[in-house]
């Protein structure tokens, strides 16, 4: 015979198994979560951010320190026997597909060099992109006006005899050098999304090399110079983009907001009505 189920023993609930108070909703998991996967994100940005700025004082502290080893004695720094060792495998016949090269490459780092940037600096004042345009006068002005500039009346190191195009004065570091790396780090900063950079950078790491290779064959620097003025240029311009770098970001989601609120009215106006 069964037993009767009322009287039987009422089964020893288990902790899941407890009924919630009124009035207090079960707590999940995702607030949590989320604050972690905020933090993770928050951390990561600051460890590429830290990188950022050590990526901008090597290379510029490098150069900045070389310029006092040249200002010691301009006529002889320790390194003068590689520059005359290199300016000496620069000889002629300075004709030819090189001497072309080498013209057109001159005269970006000239003119043409100063157009491109004045020309991008318009689009983005057109596009109401105020803070890549602050990021590109304080990166080319002070990179090319403070740092170059400035490195150039500090050291005055005489020019390699003869050279085949027109300079100016001091000889360390190279302009044309610097203003290659500073408008490859302008372009891929401002131009190019981060998934494509890297290899903007490799094909910007060819073109500063072709340009220092230029102002060698044509007797207007030492190599020391190129390779100093490559280095401020590119230092300069990660240490602007470091201190930009949160204005850019938040421009940059302004304007995917503005991008995605102007596709949803596109969308409105072509969707027909119903009902």
């Amino acid at each position: 015979m069964s037993a009767n189920p009322a009287t039987e023993p009422a089964p020893t609930p288990t902790p899941h198994d407890r009924p919630r108070r009124p009035g207090r909703p079960r707590r999940s998991a995702t607030p949590r979560d989320s604050r972690g996967s905020r933090g993770s994100r928050g951390s990561r940005a600051g460890r590429r951010r830290a990188g950022l700025l050590t990526a901008g004082l090597l290379p510029l502290g490098g150069a900045v320190a070389t310029a006092f080893v040249v200002r010691a004695d301009i006529t002889d720094p320790p390194f003068q026997g590689l520059d005359d060792r290199w300016l000496g495998w620069m000889g002629g016949p300075h004709d030819g597909p090189y001497m072309a090269v080498a013209t057109v490459l001159n005269w970006f780092g000239g003119p043409v060099g100063a157009a491109l940037p004045l020309a991008l600096l318009v689009l983005l004042l057109v596009r109401r992109r105020l803070a890549s345009a602050g990021f590109l006068l304080t990166a080319y002005l002070g990179g090319n006006m403070l740092v170059i500039q400035g490195l150039k009346h500090l050291v005055d190191r005489p020019r390699p005899a003869d050279p085949l195009v027109r300079v100016d004065h001091g000889s360390f570091p190279s302009g044309h050098a610097a203003t290659a790396a500073l408008l490859v780090v302008v372009v891929g900063v401002l131009l190019l999304p981060a998934a494509r950079r890297r290899a903007w950078w490799y094909a910007g790491a060819a073109f500063t090399l072709a340009m220092m290779w230029s102002r060698t064959w044509l007797h207007a620097h030492w190599l020391t110079d190129t390779v100093a003025g490559a280095a401020a240029g590119a230092g300069a311009g990660l240490l602007v983009w470091w201190l930009f770098q949160p204005a850019l970001a938040r421009e940059s989601v302004r304007s995917h907001d503005r991008r995605g609120a102007a596709a949803g009215a596109d969308t409105d106006a072509v969707t027909p009505a119903t009902g």
